[in-house]
Order: C-alpha cells, then sequence, then structure tokens
C-alpha cells in the first residue's frame, strides 16, 4: 500500500485548508476545536458553503450530486477539513439515509429527497434504537400496519439525536412477525411533523440537549414512503450501519486532538514544569499516537476494500468503529489530565467564557460526552461479536 500523496494532492489539500480558513467563521472554529456544542444554523451555513462549492458529498456517485474524487482524496478532504476545526458534516442526511435512498430507493424517492439533503434544506434523524432494543435491534417492537395505501405506526424510538430539529426521519419498523425477526423489518422514511409524532428531549451527562425519544402513535406513513422491498428493511440498515461505523472512526478529529495534547504537554506551568518532561506523559503520548497510525493504515484498507452498492466490509467497519471510538475517549482523558486542576472545571454548555487557563477550555464537556462513544453505532461488545462471526464463523 503507498501511503504517499502525489504533488496534485498536496496542492489539493492546500485548496481544502485555504477554502475552509476562507468560510470557516472564527466562533465556529473555536466551538469544534473546543468541544462545544454548535447550533442547528452554525451546521446548516457551514454545509450549504461546502454545498455551493460541490463538496459536500464527497462519496457520493457523480450522477447523485458527489464529486467523483477517488478515495484517497476523499480522505484527504475529510482529514483536512478536521484539522481546521471545520464541523463534521451531520451524518444522518448524507452519510447514511442519503446512500441508501439512491443505491436502494425509487427513482421518485431519488428526486423527492436527495437535492434537499445535498443542500442541508432537510434535516434527519434515525429511528432505529428503542428501549430493549439497542444493541440487540432486531427485537425492535415499532410496529408498521399496513393499511392499504398508508401504514399505521405505533412504538417508540430511543437516543435520537437532534430528533427535536429534523425534518425527516429513516425509521425501521416491524412489519411481519413471520420467519427470523430481521425479516419482518421494514425501512420506511417519516415526515417529522405528521400527527402522532412526540419528541421529547433527554438531558445528557454534559447538559446537552441533543438526544431525544420519539413515541408514535398511530402515526400514518404513505406507502410511497418505504425504501425499497417490505421486509429487507434489515439489510439496508446493515448497509447503512457500515458507512455510519466507518464515519465513527473520526480519524481526522482525533488527530487534530492528538496535535492539541502536544501542544498542551509543551505548556509550562506556573513553576515552570512541562508535562512533557515527565516520561510517563510522553509514554501516553506515544501510545496514541501510535495506534492513531495503525488506526489510519486501517481505515486506509477499508476504502481501498469499499465497492458502490454493497458498502464496506461488515468487519473492517465495526474494527474502525471500535478502535476510532476509545481513541477519542484516551484523547480526551489524556487532555484533561494535561490540563491539571483546570481540566475539571465544567461551567456547562451556555457558559461563554472559560475559567482559569484557556486553553483547556471545553475539555471536561468533549470528555464527558465522549463517554457515549463506545455504545452510539453499536456498542464495542457488540462489535467484537461481528467480527468473529464475519471472520472466524464457518
Amino acid at each position: 500500500m503507498d501511503l504517499d500523496i502525489t504533488q496534485e494532492e498536496r496542492e489539493f489539500r492546500l485548496e481544502v485548508r485555504a477554502f475552509a480558513q476562507e468560510h470557516l467563521p472564527e466562533t465556529v472554529r473555536r466551538k469544534v476545536l473546543y468541544g462545544e456544542k454548535l447550533e442547528k444554523q452554525e451546521y446548516v451555513d457551514w454545509q450549504k458553503h461546502l454545498y455551493r462549492r460541490g463538496w459536500i458529498a464527497p462519496a457520493w456517485p457523480k450522477e447523485y450530486g458527489g464529486t467523483g474524487w477517488s478515495l484517497t482524496k476523499q480522505r484527504l478532504f475529510l482529514h483536512e477539513l478536521a484539522l481546521q476545526c471545520a464541523p463534521e458534516t451531520i451524518p444522518f442526511g448524507i452519510s447514511m439515509v442519503g446512500p441508501v435512498i439512491y443505491t436502494f430507493g425509487s427513482e421518485q424517492q431519488k428526486k423527492e429527497y436527495l437535492p434537499s439533503i445535498l443542500n442541508s434544506d432537510t434535516w434527519w434523524c434515525q429511528g432505529f434504537s428503542e428501549p430493549n432494543a439497542g444493541s440487540d435491534l432486531a427485537s425492535l417492537r415499532t410496529r408498521a400496519v399496513d393499511c392499504g395505501d398508508h401504514y399505521l405506526l405505533n412504538g417508540q424510538k430511543a437516543w435520537t439525536t437532534h430528533g427535536r430539529f429534523a425534518d425527516m426521519m429513516f425509521c425501521l419498523a416491524r412489519t411481519s412477525d413471520t420467519g427470523k425477526p430481521q425479516q419482518g423489518i421494514s425501512f420506511l422514511l417519516l415526515d417529522m411533523k405528521s400527527p402522532g409524532i412526540e419528541v421529547r428531549p433527554v438531558s445528557t451527562i454534559d447538559e446537552g440537549a441533543s438526544i431525544c425519544e420519539v413515541f408514535f402513535n398511530d402515526v400514518r406513513v404513505p406507502k410511497s414512503n418505504l425504501v425499497g422491498e417490505e421486509g429487507k428493511g434489515w439489510n439496508y440498515a446493515k448497509f447503512l450501519l457500515g458507512h455510519e461505523r466507518a464515519m465513527i472512526a473520526r480519524v481526522g478529529r482525533s488527530r487534530m486532538q492528538l496535535a492539541r495534547a502536544q501542544r498542551l504537554a509543551s505548556h509550562p506551568h506556573k513553576d515552570g514544569s512541562r508535562p512533557i518532561d515527565n516520561p510517563l506523559y510522553r509514554q501516553r503520548l506515544a501510545e496514541v499516537g501510535a495506534r492513531l497510525r495503525a488506526l489510519e493504515l486501517t481505515e486506509l484498507r477499508a476504502l481501498s476494500a469499499y465497492r458502490p452498492g454493497a458498502g464496506f466490509d461488515i468487519a473492517d467497519s465495526s474494527m474502525l468503529k471500535i478502535e476510532g471510538s476509545e481513541i477519542c475517549q484516551t484523547l480526551t482523558e489524556l487532555l484533561v489530565d494535561l490540563a491539571g486542576r483546570y481540566g475539571v472545571v465544567y461551567t456547562g454548555r451556555h457558559s461563554q467564557s472559560p475559567i482559569g487557563d484557556t486553553t483547556a477550555h471545553g475539555l471536561l464537556g468533549d470528555h464527558l460526552f465522549n463517554r457515549v462513544a463506545t455504545i452510539y453505532g453499536g456498542s464495542s461488545e457488540i462489535q467484537k461479536n461481528v467480527i468473529a462471526k464475519s471472520r472466524f464463523q464457518k
């Protein structure tokens, strides 16, 4: 595997850097650097800049609004944006339901939904997990009853990120009890303004309000909003989760966090001492740096094996998800430790001014939220089972 980049790719990286420096507001850049929560409009404004430049969906096929870039170019693009502290593109439209629609959806669904996903006019959320059906998703109980030209949907979804802002939801619902549990699940697209939908925010440990639970009470879903075939939703969900888990690796974000940890380790305390002079901190920095480099190589291998229409190899996606999320947690823990007493200060998500050392601003909030990284998108324990079944089960 050739790890070098060409001169053309170096020039492209500089072009991406210049674009971010021109269009990314300093207030947004600092929020991303410090792990603070962005408002919906801040995401939308940034994504519209990417859309106007033609860069909003680098992995999509060109005929649907993608870039036609090589996998290497896509990777360079995402990594450079992360290093410039640009917000990650909200994944539910671009990285999750968009590929499902252009791969399995009807022509009418492609015409109706893909343009508004690209230009960020439609905000999507994911309706998969339920109480008692998170990692064991096949046991979901939300039910869609066939009523002729529509389904009648009843049930509940949990841990719905950005649910209170969403215009649409892609949802798994049971349409049959025949056969294996996975065989009776269908993939539906829901208008979140439909009568019978109730959204309740859930407060998280970092005082965030982006997570919701969603209740369905006799919600009418037109049959035209069924993606693909009835009962095949599990297959489409596995395709989608391969994209989600590969993206959760967050290599670019971790590279930026590692650079921040290296700067913080070199920052002198009042007595003139520096954490980098402590061999234990040097060891921790070296260890997480080596793990991150190995993750980058694994990401390259997964990207090289990607096939349009088939998605990512499920075991590769799970490996990226496990190690990527654990590295994220390792880095935020290291950052909090490096900051010393200032690292444990948390003034809440509404605070606009840091307390104490500004280099430590936002660390604890980011660290607290990252406790969930090894759970969302499929817990680490479940991902290890996926790898074992894929690689070793005959």
